[in-house]
């Protein structure tokens, strides 16, 4: 069977985006499927090539691939371009492929609902992979005041910022900090709003920052939709948290519309995902 559109990533088998994208094609008559696509490195040039065939919609692209895919594709919307970075891919009706990246105005949105609001805030991100330029570029455009980026390679962190930054007309403080820094405990004490834009935690075991360096005042955001120890320490320190679930029901929503044209119905969007996530566990 051919799926009109799929997941492509390494791993993928934990996602939930089957459950809450074919309730939403149900919800508008539609037939079509959404298929988990594992992909390895020398797999990704022909899955993507494969997108181009008649019948398919597209595509989500999550870790590790948000970056590798750009060059395959045959245009980008201005925030993939300025992130250099792609989630959504969309098949057009001659065969060539979008890019889009749904990510930035997901988190936007999802931090919001949770009670974060990134203007004028200081703000802790981990990790500087696609994920990470998304949320980068979000609080660049959202006018967070300063951002921090925590990274085991100092240099991929400063490429990112680089990129990102020559993309807006917002000029925001800006750091880069290496992952065993003596200074990341001043930053995370000195911030609102702290991060984890890593795959660090999806494995239910580890996570992305010693638990003693979360302050009660923080918002805590993992982008990684379970309960992860990273969260779990975080509540234990007093702070607020959010998983990842309403940023990838957002980014989901985003990217439906622009395959189908149609209005998401977050709502049953949300009920699907939470339900399969709760399934799962």
């Amino acid at each position: 069977m051919i799926a009109s559109v799929g997941l492509i990533g390494d791993p993928v088998k934990h996602s939930v985006s089957p459950a809450f994208q074919t309730a939403a094609f149900r919800h508008h008559g539609l037939t079509d499927t959404y298929m988990l696509w594992p992909t390895s490195t020398q797999e990704l040039t022909t899955r993507v090539a494969g997108l181009r065939a008649d019948g398919m919609r597209g595509a989500n692209v999550t870790l590790p691939y948000k970056t590798a895919v750009v060059p395959l594709l045959d245009e980008l919307d201005g925030i993939a371009t300025a992130v250099s970075a792609v989630n959504t891919i969309v098949r057009r009706a001659d065969g060539s492929l979008y890019g889009l990246n749904t990510d930035v105005l997901g988190f936007i949105q999802a931090l919001r609902a949770a009670g974060g609001e990134p203007r004028e805030a200081d703000c802790v991100l981990l990790g500087a992979g696609g994920s990470a330029r998304a949320v980068a570029y979000g609080l660049v455009m959202a006018g967070a005041r300063s951002i921090t980026v925590v990274n085991r390679t100092p240099e991929r962190a400063e490429a990112m910022l680089a990129d990102v930054l020559a993309a807006t007309e917002f000029d925001p403080q800006l750091q880069v900090l290496a992952s065993d820094a003596p200074e990341v405990a001043q930053a995370v004490a000195g911030a609102q709003l702290l991060i984890n834009a890593t795959s660090v935690g999806l494995d239910g075991r580890s996570s992305p920052l010693e638990a003693e360096r979360i302050a009660p005042h923080l918002l805590v955001v993992d982008l990684i939709y379970r309960n992860t120890p990273f969260l779990q320490a975080a509540r234990q320190r007093g702070a607020r948290t959010q998983n990842g679930l309403e940023m990838l029901v957002q980014q989901g929503a985003l990217a439906f519309e622009a395959w189908t044209g149609l209005t998401a119905p977050i709502a049953v969007m949300r009920a699907a995902a939470q339900q399969a996530l709760e399934e799962q566990t």
